[in-house]
């Protein structure tokens, strides 16, 4: 899987969901587990950090969601995207569990969707 690339001018949120794409990939799929199918990126490799690490890891994730609320997403959307980094990092306190849930959870990538899922809804007539 490489990263995503950038899409033709359309929108004018192209630039930034191009942008939090690559953060996204990067945090959670950048790297493959030579011989296998299974990718990890530098979320999974910074919770082997202790304290340090996992904070880092779990700003930039926030910093993906303030950039969805600026986007326009509404709050419940925001508060499942959240919910997500919370679960990530409730688990990735566990030693060892938290390190191979990162492999699989994928926080990041799932609150991508939800926001390219927002912004693809037309607006609200009215």
């Amino acid at each position: 899987m490489s990263p995503p690339r950038d899409e033709p001018p359309g929108s004018p949120h192209d630039a930034a969901l191009s942008r939090l794409d690559r953060l996204a990939w990067l945090l959670d799929s950048a790297l493959r587990i030579p011989g296998t199918s299974i990718r990890l990126g530098a979320d999974a490799a910074a919770n082997l950090l202790p304290g340090v690490g996992p904070l880092v890891s779990k700003g930039v994730s926030a910093w993906l969601i303030l950039e969805a609320a600026r986007l326009g997403v509404p709050r419940p959307v925001l508060l499942r995207m959240l919910g997500h980094v919370a679960v990530d990092a409730a688990v990735g306190a566990v030693p060892l569990l938290g390190w191979t849930a990162d492999i699989f959870l994928r926080a990041n990538r799932r609150n991508m969707a939800l926001l390219r899922a927002h912004l693809a809804r037309p607006p609200p007539a009215g």
